[in-house]
């Protein structure tokens, strides 16, 4: 028997519970409360997917972009290589195979190119990326109005490639140009800078080297700056002067910027397309009368706009992009034997 006392404090059961009330009924809906916010519902399974989905939602634009205007060319350009195509009949595709590339290197104004391409590449590569290191080297030291000459160094590279060549054009020109009257200044003839082997690829390269000297020259300057203080103050305390400091101190921890300029700058000679093309007027796809400047970039505008031959243009785009390629892998290996030198 239990007392009255012990009776009110057990809790009730099912038997005493309301008529017609199912016992149940209580867990039942408390478990459905649990799985509405638990982790298995709904709302923490979007939550999941959205933690997952949403990095790759905010990058695919740039790879839809990339695959529309970068890679689908870049597969179809091979495509065409591969084919006998011409501009005027587009709908009408041969097999060819690799007869466009054979001809291509059997071909004296593609080896004419490449060489044209590589001169004009090392004529205004070097002496732009040595002035570059010079001014860089200039405009560390605090300067009165620092901020005025770093935009002045900026102000060729943002000016239009149409723009300086014209103006270089006008310098450069046979009669009446600044050139040619500070020439007879010094006893030197007149030069048909258009029409000479030289003289055209130096004009060329004097455009490149106006237009890209300011932009090297402000990322050397960015790397200088970046270079700790006390090196220099040890130097000095060893008796370095300003030019051992540069040469034993900032040229060594230029390297991997160096090394950047060159490639970015070989690259940029490879594709070389607008200053000869508007420099040449007229026969400026062709590069000159004689082909004297006609780069890599030329040669597959002429043969694929000129003459319209787009399989073997196809062909050029190619063997370019493989030079780039080449380019990219000695950069690879001179940056790892660099790492391992340090």
């Amino acid at each position: 028997m239990t007392s009255p006392k012990q009776a009110l404090a057990q809790p009730a059961t099912s038997a005493d519970a309301a008529p017609g009330s199912q016992p149940g009924a209580a867990r039942g809906a408390q478990g459905r409360g649990t799985s509405a916010s638990g982790p298995g519902s709904w709302r923490s399974r979007l939550y999941r997917w959205d933690m997952k989905a949403s990095p790759y939602a905010f990058i695919a634009p740039f790879f839809i972009v990339f695959g529309a205007f970068g890679l689908f060319p870049l597969l179809y350009t091979a495509w065409y290589s591969l084919h006998n195509v011409q501009l005027s009949g587009l709908d009408h595709q041969t097999w060819a195979g690799l007869d466009n590339y054979k001809n291509l290197l059997s071909s004296e104004f593609f080896w004419n190119a490449l060489e044209n391409t590589f001169s004009i590449g090392v004529i205004s590569t070097v002496p732009q990326l040595l002035m570059a290191i010079g001014l860089a080297h200039l405009l560390n030291y605090r300067l009165r109005g620092s901020t005025v000459w770093r935009v002045v160094m900026l102000t060729p590279y943002a000016t239009s490639v149409a723009a300086a060549t014209l103006v270089f054009t006008l310098l450069y020109s046979w009669d009446g140009g600044m050139i040619n009257w500070l020439l007879h200044f010094v006893g030197v003839d007149p030069i048909n800078w258009r029409e000479s082997d030289w003289g055209g690829q130096f004009a060329v390269s004097s455009i490149v080297i106006w237009r890209w000297t300011g932009y090297n020259a402000l990322i050397y300057l960015a790397a200088m700056q970046a270079i700790p203080t006390d090196l220099y103050e040890s130097a000095a305390l060893d008796g370095a002067g300003r030019w051992q400091q540069f040469r034993h101190v900032t040229i060594p921890m230029l390297r991997p910027t160096i090394l950047f300029t060159v490639v970015v700058s070989t690259i940029g000679a490879t594709q070389l397309f607008g200053e000869p093309l508007l420099f040449g007027g007229v026969s400026g796809s062709k590069g000159g009368s004689a082909h004297q400047y006609q780069t890599l970039g030329l040669y597959m505008y002429d043969q694929g706009w000129g003459i319209g031959n787009l399989g073997k243009a196809s062909a050029i785009a190619w063997t370019m992009f493989l030079i780039l390629l080449i380019i990219a892998a000695i950069n690879l290996l001179i940056t790892r034997r660099l790492r391992k030198t340090q």
